[in-house]
């Protein structure tokens, strides 16, 4: 077990003391977060430790922030459920839709709370209610109170698909005397590359303990859920329709969208403008802008078919854009237009769909460059017209010319995931280690 300092100590402590006085205006931020979402006002209790059911204790915690981290999970936690059948599985998350996602994706095979706040009685109420064997954390999911209490029990501590981003390493190197024990702390840490294995050494993880598994995100399967909701969403959708797919849309990218279809509509009325928000706290702001733009909308929650005088046709409900992929013509991922750096590109990949991406997809530099380099997908330039480049791409692949475009890039990014797939089957071993020690 690592030891820490006096220093260290006295850093964690004064974490404690400063977490603790947040603790009322963390409290208010959920509740107005439940004024749009109000499935944040649900189960409080639970984010601070106290839970209204009863856990089998002795197994394996896993913890997924929000819905991407639990899709990337999903092929992982199932190959769990079959190797360890006796062992109890709790998958936790912190978000509401991230909450949803384990209930529809699992259902009863596991255990399901959100992880608690990382205050000292919480996580203590957490650790003894479930008395895991092992905890297992994803990407950057880093809490120091919750680690540190972990440890002092002998629970082992796995962080897996380790990812580290220049503003991750920004903001975590401005806690470095915080974070660097926290790190210390895990017996293992797989990183999805050779450049995050660095990043996490740089702020202070033990080489011993680093090592590339590969990203779990490549390892996908196509699940008889994801088969069943594609046929639901097809009997929704028209035959005659090229679908475009604006996917995880934040705040702007509807614009972009919708200011591009404008010059679209008119010459390829075949079109029509799917679009994704990726919070459910924005679906009816974004529907009210498609209407004030001018577009017929219509929603998917209405469960009524796209009329034939339908242009936008707008995803509101929650589990359905990984099955709308595998039914669409061409993709764009949101976020990419903005500071937030984009989304998860690698699930439209695997449909093998055309995909268009935003100037900025730092989240994903790892898998960007390998899909770059082998002409997976379009990524946009910054500082020029970026409704006029989005226009010409989707001009080019709606002529006559453009199936043998988009066949291409869709084969060429099938491609990318199947020949990094693995990280799964790597990161059960490292758990079975992990297990025989305690």
């Amino acid at each position: 077990m690592t030891t820490l300092t006096a220093k260290q100590t006295l850093i964690l402590c004064g974490y404690r003391i400063v977490f603790v006085l947040l603790a009322p205006i963390i409290l208010l931020l959920l509740l107005w977060r439940s004024k749009s979402n109000k499935a944040y006002r649900a189960r409080l209790l639970e984010r601070f430790g106290l839970f209204n059911q009863s856990f089998k204790k002795h197994g394996i915690v896993i913890h997924a922030a929000s819905v991407g981290e639990v899709f990337a999970l999903k092929v992982l936690v199932e190959q769990l459920l079959v190797q360890y059948p006796t062992t109890p599985i709790t998958f936790t998350t912190f978000t509401p839709t991230g909450s949803e996602q384990v209930t529809k994706l699992f259902g009863d095979k596991v255990q399901h709370c959100y992880l608690p706040l990382d205050f000292i009685f919480s996580t203590a109420l957490f650790l003894k209610a479930l008395q895991p064997k092992l905890m297992v954390f994803m990407e950057t999911e880093l809490w120091p109170n919750l680690v540190h209490q972990a440890k002092q029990k002998n629970i082992q501590l796995l962080l897996i698909n380790g990812r580290l981003s220049a503003s991750s390493m920004k903001s975590y190197s401005k806690i470095n005397a915080l974070i660097a024990p926290c790190l210390q702390q895990f017996d293992r840490i797989l990183t999805q590359s050779q450049e995050n294995q660095q990043n996490f050494l740089t702020l202070g993880a033990k080489e011993s303990s680093c090592e590339v598994s590969g990203n779990l995100k490549y390892d996908m399967t196509m699940s008889n859920s994801i088969t069943d909701t594609m046929t639901t969403l097809s009997t929704f959708l028209p035959t005659d329709k090229k679908l475009w797919v604006m996917a995880s849309t934040h705040q702007g990218d509807e614009d972009i969208a919708l200011a591009t279809f404008n010059l679209l509509s008119k010459r390829f009325p075949e079109l029509l403008l799917v679009i994704v928000p990726r919070h459910p706290e924005r679906f009816s702001d974004v529907t009210k802008l498609a209407k004030q733009t001018g577009f017929t909308t219509q929603n998917r929650s209405s469960n009524h078919a796209v009329e034939a005088n339908c242009q936008v046709w707008i995803l509101d409900t929650l589990g359905e854009l990984m099955a709308l992929y595998g039914l669409a013509d061409f993709i764009t991922i949101g976020g990419s237009f903005s500071e937030i750096g984009g989304h998860n590109p690698l699930e439209p990949a695997w449909f093998k769909k055309p995909i268009i991406v935003g100037p900025n997809m730092k989240n994903f530099n790892d898998i960007m460059q390998q899909m770059l380099n082998s002409q997976s997908l379009i990524q946009l330039e910054a500082n020029n017209d970026i409704n006029q480049q989005l226009c010409t791409v989707l001009t080019d692949w709606l002529s006559q010319e453009g199936e043998n475009i988009t066949t291409t890039l869709g084969n060429n990014a099938f491609d990318v995931v199947k020949s990094n797939q693995g990280a799964v089957q790597f990161t059960l071993t490292k758990i079975h280690h992990l297990l025989n020690k305690v």
